[in-house]
């Protein structure tokens, strides 16, 4: 009899079993080898359920037919209450046949575990920060940020369900020259608000949400902010005094003209605009289901003096030059295409300087392994990041970068226009409210991370098993409903007999459910979770074909309660991955 409550990992038993099957047969060997155990899933039931290559990665340092080891190996494998039998394949495949009652005896396990199936110990509680989203509180989220958001959210999930210790950060870039265009902006719409027109710069934030804030700004403060406008096109070009502002160069002539003029009081717009936006920002991602550990101020790096002590070390271990007036990074030393400034002719310090001490901070702080998620256009920044850690006498293989590429989205089969005549771009909250939270969590992370995404919204909206996060949905609900209809004690469950499951589809269904922990693992060790998408779908399918081809409610008692037990556990695995994703398991539809 198998104990339910002790039971292992089948594919980390088997890697067990197997290695210390080497072991003994390498006991009469002088050669060292470097051990790497692959237990893979079959793809085909006649093939057993799991198979090892290691015969054949043998067969070159023993000098010996691969099947000839594989023999070997297989004599020295000790005996296993789980394990059937064990068969050589091909060249010399080892594939293992799981036991029909081992994989009965694993339902139990599942209900048992119950919300935490799928949950493992594999990360040793290492501690991980994820960064993602990181966006400018400059406007709205759009249908970009939406991807990142929803796979760094899962990939958070994923990694600490299997067992890391997970800190997920928004990194707000709130300072420099991005902040002051938006506070600029604002405070022009305020003036025209008043009746005071200055030509608005073309480079300029455009988005009908920077005239909201002005208009904010004016039924609370009045004129209070209306401050000498003929004086802030002072420095100028010409052109620039009747006709709109299209270069950067006034761009920031007016920007330095605004802070004079308001002096003390552009800290106020400045800070207005931050608060909004950010403020914005986070409801957007809450309601997408995305919520953070830590928001990480940008500006702090600089109040504290931290930027200008990263600047000051690598200054110290010899990593800088001046030329020109600006202060350079030598990052060609650590295989960048060319330094970079880290420091300006003017005295200020560049968006890399910030970043070499932010990176700093983050190794200061603790973790033992950083995930960046970038969009794909940031590849470049890999080089000249990692090599400034190293500069700095860090690891950089810590660092790991996780690049998402942008999602198309796609109407009527016709790519959809991404942007308004405004130039505004498609928001994440206009994208969830035409597809809702569930379709767009969910087709966000269908593909892996910095693969193309084509996001159809017409499927997203669909009912209909072509739609993946519907047809997923709807096998949860379905087993609801089966399971309501019966309207029994789940609990009763735990003591069927689950020996009469040995159909071909319910055995398929068993090793599927088996499955779920590492598939876990494997999308947490690959930065992965499209993987728990793809098994989910997978799992799906099989569930529907089986309950379009089997009764659930037979009037046979025993075949009942089996079939219960095993659907109630297949329940409990879609609602745990769909959890991962962030989706929600309805029980009707």
């Amino acid at each position: 009899m198998i104990n339910t409550s002790e039971l292992p990992n089948y594919r980390i038993h088997l890697s067990q079993l197997l290695h210390q099957a080497f072991d003994k047969v390498m006991a009469a060997e002088t050669t060292d080898i470097d051990l790497r155990i692959e237990m893979t899933r079959t793809k085909q039931a006649n093939h057993g359920d799991y198979s090892c290559n290691l015969a054949m990665q043998l067969a070159k340092p023993l000098r010996k037919n691969p099947r000839e080891i594989a023999n070997m190996l297989i004599e020295a494998i000790a005996l296993s209450p789980y394990l059937d039998k064990i068969e050589i394949a091909g060249a010399g495949f080892i594939n293992f046949f799981i036991k029909n009652t081992a994989k009965q005896a694993y339902l139990f396990h599942v209900l048992q575990k119950g919300d935490s199936f799928g949950a493992s110990d594999f990360g040793k509680n290492e501690k991980i920060q994820v960064e993602f989203v990181s966006a400018n509180p400059t406007g709205p989220l759009h249908v970009g940020h939406g991807r990142g958001a929803a796979f760094g959210a899962s990939l958070a999930n994923v990694l600490s369900a299997a067992g890391f210790s997970v800190t997920r950060e928004f990194y707000v870039n709130d300072a420099g020259r991005q902040m002051d265009i938006l506070a600029l902006s604002t405070w022009l719409r305020y003036l025209a608000l008043n009746d005071i027109h200055v030509p608005f710069p073309e480079n300029a934030y455009q988005g009908e949400y920077v005239k909201i804030m002005a208009q904010l700004i004016c039924q609370a403060h009045a004129d209070r902010y209306v401050r000498q406008p003929e004086k802030l096109l002072d420095g100028l070009h010409e052109t620039a005094h009747d006709k709109a502002v299209n270069t950067d160069e006034d761009l920031d002539q007016l920007i330095a003209n605004a802070k004079r003029i308001l002096d003390q009081d552009y800290a106020y717009i400045h800070n207005f605009v931050l608060t909004e936006q950010l403020g914005d920002c986070r409801n957007d991602l809450m309601e997408f289901g995305v919520e953070f550990d830590t928001w990480f101020s940008e500006q702090s790096l600089f109040d504290n003096g931290r930027v200008a002590h990263a600047v000051q070390l690598l200054d110290e271990k010899k990593h800088l030059y001046r030329q020109d007036g600006a202060v350079w990074f030598r990052s060609t030393d650590f295989g960048d295409e060319k330094d970079r400034v880290v420091q300006r002719e003017n005295g200020q310090f560049t968006y890399f300087a910030s970043d070499i001490a932010y990176h700093l901070n983050k190794f200061e702080r603790g973790f033992e392994k950083i995930i960046n998620i970038w969009g794909a256009d940031h590849h470049g920044y890999i080089p000249r990041v990692k090599g400034a850690l190293q500069a700095l006498q860090l690891d950089p293989d810590k660092l790991k970068i996780a690049l998402v590429q942008f999602a198309v989205l796609y109407r009527n089969g016709k790519k959809a226009s991404m942007s308004t005549r405004s130039g505004e771009f498609v928001t994440l909250r206009e994208l969830r409210h035409e597809v809702g939270k569930d379709a767009a969590r969910f087709f966000y992370v269908m593909r892996k991370s910095d693969q193309h995404l084509d996001f159809d919204l017409d499927l997203a909206k669909s009912q209909s098993n072509e739609n993946p996060v519907y047809y997923i949905q709807y096998a949860h609900a379905r087993i609801c409903s089966v399971l309501a209809q019966w309207d029994g004690d789940i609990a009763t469950l735990a003591e069927v007999d689950a020996s009469v499951l040995t159909s071909a589809s319910e055995l398929a269904l068993l090793q599927r459910l088996i499955d779920f922990p590492d598939m876990v693992e494997a999308a947490a060790l690959e930065f992965s979770p499209h993987l728990i998408a793809f098994y989910l779908r997978e799992l799906a399918s099989e569930f529907h074909s089986y309950y379009n081809s089997s009764h659930i409610l037979v009037p046979e008692i025993p075949l009942m309660q089996a079939r219960l037990t095993l659907i109630a556990a297949i329940r409990h695995v879609l609602k745990n991955g769909l959890e991962l994703l962030g989706v929600s398991a309805p029980e009707k539809m």
